[in-house]
């Protein structure tokens, strides 16, 4: 057994009501903590967009996307970039029926 100790990263950040704002900020938090040395990094639930679920809104769906889709992929880029697992919650958009 590896006597190496494995570091996890939790991010807290303060989510805005723009997708893309939110994201780009998470990665940046990505990339400063896999540079003080994190190997896992949890990002906070729906962290995308501000947290919607006390309520239940139906324009919200607005929110949801494709798993696999482009957040996915550009999660797929970051963690080879930093070597990292990166652990986040997506609201994925559900199939028709």
């Amino acid at each position: 057994m590896s006597s190496e100790l494995t570091r996890i990263a939790l991010i807290q950040m303060r989510c805005g009501p723009e997708p893309e704002k939110n994201f780009a900020r998470a990665v940046e938090f990505i990339r400063a903590a896999a540079k003080q040395g994190a190997h896992i990094v949890c990002l906070p639930e729906l962290f995308r967009s501000e947290y919607f679920c006390q309520t239940e809104d139906h324009e919200n769906f607005a929110l949801a996307e494709r798993v696999p889709g482009k957040s996915t992929a550009a999660f797929g880029d970051v963690a080879r970039e930093t070597g990292t697992v990166i652990i986040a919650s997506l609201f994925e958009k559900r199939s028709a029926g």
